[in-house]
């Protein structure tokens, strides 16, 4: 059957490491990896809730969802192809003009168009919610745990959070206007994507891997879910997922060009502006990473080995210690008070 192709595959293709950027970038697009939502989101469950369980099934559903998404589209697809005699590759590239200018043009041809339509466009705008209340929600969680004695006061994180919706609503109105596409490319291209994410996973697995050390982190794991979850998900943390994302960020700077929507090439100062986009992300790893160290007293080999302590672990010993001694000191007490005894 023609529309069998979608698993077609060759080997030059899969080989490409442009292939395996493109994969990267969707996968962690599609599982908020190294955006921080999933660790907010986290934050609120229970400590022994099993985690390892939900990581497991969330894989499996999204897995099952993007392969009914992807028949649903290449269905349309080539309804399309099949109506104007040409392969399916000729009929649109993948990008926003898929989405707004494809799919409802082909829309537009069935039966009962305007139902379908006015379906298609509500399910664009429950995904664009559904997508900026994990974005949101991971953003505010980080600044509100950063600075939780201003925040969380009655009904400051509320106000806080409208505040930032604003601020994102008035980003996203100059990607709403005649020439909003381009600025939306240069965005999306440069600001949270591709190479940059690429960065920002590798510092997250370096940070965890061997910082923190796999063994310690196995350790915190099991003492919320009660066993030892498989050694090899540990290598994948220390090995096979920085190489692999060290191999496509060479291969995507190696590979380079200047970006292009259609054939509008941006130029210079649009470069500039997105690199400054780029190094806008990219920043705050070392800038913290400076600002700890001047902050902490010791030597250099001290100070990391103070740092790469979590904050939680070090609160929890005060906690404990504190605890121990007030049993010491009520324990004292009661054996330096004797009650009278009456006969």
């Amino acid at each position: 059957m023609e529309s069998s192709s979608i698993f077609i595959l060759t080997c030059q293709d899969f080989l490409m490491a442009r292939c395996g950027s493109m994969l990267a970038t969707q996968v962690f697009f599609s599982y908020s990896i190294g955006m921080g939502t999933m660790a907010a989101l986290g934050s609120y469950n229970k400590f022994k809730n099993n985690f390892y369980r939900d990581a497991i099934l969330f894989t499996c559903f999204n897995s099952g969802t993007s392969f009914y998404g992807g028949f649903l589209i290449f269905s349309v697809l080539g309804f399309m192809a099949k109506n104007q005699g040409v392969a399916v590759q000729e009929v649109a590239k993948s990008g926003p003009g898929l989405a707004f200018v494809v799919y409802p043009e082909a829309v537009a041809q069935m039966p009962l168009a305007p139902v379908w339509s006015a379906l298609f466009f509500f399910m664009l705008i429950l995904l664009g919610l559904d997508s900026e209340f994990v974005g949101i929600e991971g953003f505010v969680t980080a600044i509100v745990d950063l600075f939780p004695q201003h925040l969380r006061r009655g009904h400051r994180k509320e106000m806080f959070t409208a505040f930032v919706c604003f601020i994102w609503f008035l980003i996203g109105l100059c990607m709403i206007t005649e020439g909003g596409m381009y600025v939306f490319q240069l965005f999306d291209t440069y600001s949270g994507s591709g190479s940059v994410l690429l960065l920002v996973v590798i510092c997250e697995c370096l940070a965890m891997g061997w910082l923190y050390g796999r063994h310690r982190f196995y350790d915190d794991m099991k003492s919320m879910l009660g066993f030892r979850i498989n050694p090899w998900i540990g290598w994948c943390w220390c090995f096979f997922a920085p190489m692999f994302c060290t191999f496509i960020f060479i291969f995507n700077l190696v590979t380079y060009t200047p970006l292009k929507y259609g054939d509008y090439v941006y130029p210079g100062w649009g470069q500039v502006i997105g690199w400054l986009l780029t190094v806008s992300s990219l920043t705050l790893i070392p800038a913290v990473m400076i600002y700890k160290l001047m902050k902490t007293t010791g030597t250099i080999k001290e100070r990391l080995n103070k740092l790469i302590i979590p904050d939680l672990m070090e609160k929890a010993k005060m906690r404990m210690a504190t605890s121990v001694t007030r049993k010491r000191q009520k324990r004292m007490a009661m054996q330096k008070y004797s009650p009278p005894r009456y006969k």
